[in-house]
């Protein structure tokens, strides 16, 4: 049924696309109409940062920025869904056109700009979609937040969510949002973790609850900014580290169409790229820090290259929307 909808869908724009299935699955969680959708998947359960996840394959940040459609989701067999990035304040994020598929590769470029309702909204929808899996809440700055005060945003997110996630991960690697990545190095990477944690302390004291901490990083980094970020996450014992986001790299798309479009690319071209981050990270942090790998994962194979590489969890994005729930149960029944 997913493949008729994507001839249909794949012949619209790629944003419309996208905000036309949230809708249906937003509309239709509820009814019988989800059998279309819903599906049962193998127990896989596992342990990550303290949180026992049902399986280990996730939903990545930036197909659901709003939390609009967590039980639909839910429905579809995901040991986890992680929402955002969210944002303190709702924005619109860059101009349209914004997303561009190159279907020959089985990938995306999207230059979206954290386009969101802003926290206060993300919040009410989960408080409504009363989920009781796992759930990760993702959160970034506001594009006009001065770098200087962008620590602030991560704050004022993190107080807002901290009782409703499972877990809370800083993109600090969207290419997206100009400076962002700034955070990703020296000074900057240092200031922000030990904010981070001293607020994470402290609504652990509030809450009677420990929400873990991920950190989101790019694959665009050299071998010796890896070292740094590890040997960060190490100084602050940051819970978790998520690799990777997604890349300015073309060399995979050169020549194809919308291959020259600016923003980050995303989908099976980039899983080697992202396997390498993964793998620099677990030579460095063992298994000190857990890794969740996302970037390229469209069949079981794919995911087993980042299980070996050091994952202990995995995240789809791409190839779920190229392969709909199948891929789901592809990859964990085969696990």
């Amino acid at each position: 049924m997913y493949r008729l909808l994507r001839a249909w869908l794949f012949r619209q724009d790629a944003e419309w696309s996208h905000d036309f299935t949230l809708h249906l699955l937003k509309r239709f969680a509820a009814t019988p109409l989800s059998f279309a959708w819903r599906q049962r998947v193998a127990d896989k359960p596992t342990r990550v940062m303290g949180i026992d996840f049902p399986n280990p394959l996730g939903l990545a940040a930036g197909l659901d920025k709003n939390a609009d459609c967590i039980k639909a989701l839910a429905q579809m067999g995901f040991g986890f869904i992680e929402v955002g990035t969210v944002t303190p304040r709702p924005q619109a994020g860059n101009p349209k056109p914004r997303m561009f598929r190159i279907t020959q590769k089985q990938a995306l470029i999207n230059r979206m700009g954290f386009n969101n309702n802003g926290v206060d909204y993300l919040v009410e929808q989960v408080k409504q979609a009363n989920f009781q899996g796992v759930l990760g809440i993702n959160i970034g700055k506001n594009k006009d937040t001065p770098d200087q005060q962008g620590i602030d945003d991560y704050l004022y997110c993190m107080r807002k969510v901290y009782a409703y996630a499972s877990y809370i991960t800083v993109n600090i690697s969207s290419p997206n949002t100009p400076g962002l990545r700034a955070f990703q190095h020296g000074d900057a990477l240092d200031q922000l973790l030990a904010a981070l944690k001293l607020e994470q302390s402290r609504l652990h004291q509030q809450h009677q609850r420990y929400v873990p901490l991920a950190l989101k990083i790019a694959p665009d980094l050299s071998a010796e900014g890896v070292a740094d970020i590890a040997a960060a996450l190490l100084k602050h014992s940051i819970d978790g580290v998520i690799a990777t986001n997604t890349t300015l790299s073309r060399h995979t798309v050169v020549g194809l169409p919308y291959a020259d479009e600016a923003g980050g690319l995303s989908g099976a071209v980039l899983a080697e790229q992202s396997t390498q981050i993964v793998a620099q990270l677990h030579a460095i942090l063992g298994e000190k820090i857990p890794i969740i790998a996302v970037g390229g994962v469209d069949s079981l194979a794919a995911a087993q290259q980042k299980f070996a590489a050091g994952a202990k969890l995995v995240q789809v994005y791409t190839g779920f929307i190229y392969r709909g729930p199948a891929l789901i149960k592809a990859i964990v029944n085969g696990l």
